[in-house]
């Protein structure tokens, strides 16, 4: 029985079918790749992808920083900003606060 996929998942199919390939490597070459990525505004994929030959996808990409918080990081974070871990906007706030001021006080080194 062969079921059709709504339309606004049909460009999905390809994504499914994609296998993700992971390299262990010299911690050296992970970097440099990396550091090129960073120059040429790439994702270290897209970076890689480029090395190889194959195409990237050429829209830009917003950029931005990740980081994962579990209830136990928000615990923390509410007692270290004198919140409570519910108020997770504020702890966001105050996290970047944090960042900029981080690497505005590096930079002048």
């Amino acid at each position: 029985m062969s079921r059709k996929l709504p339309e606004k998942w049909q460009s999905s199919i390809q994504a499914v079918k994609a296998v993700q390939v992971a390299f262990d490597m010299d911690e050296k070459v992970q970097l440099a790749i990396r550091t090129q990525a960073l120059h040429a505004g790439l994702s270290p994929s897209d970076q890689i992808r480029d090395i190889l030959g194959l195409p990237t996808n050429k829209r830009p990409k917003r950029p931005r920083l990740t980081v994962s918080l579990g209830q136990d990081d928000y615990q923390i974070l509410a007692l270290k900003y004198d919140l409570s871990p519910e108020q997770q906007l504020e702890i966001k706030r105050k996290l970047m606060d944090d960042l900029i001021q981080h690497v505005t006080l590096n930079s002048q080194e």
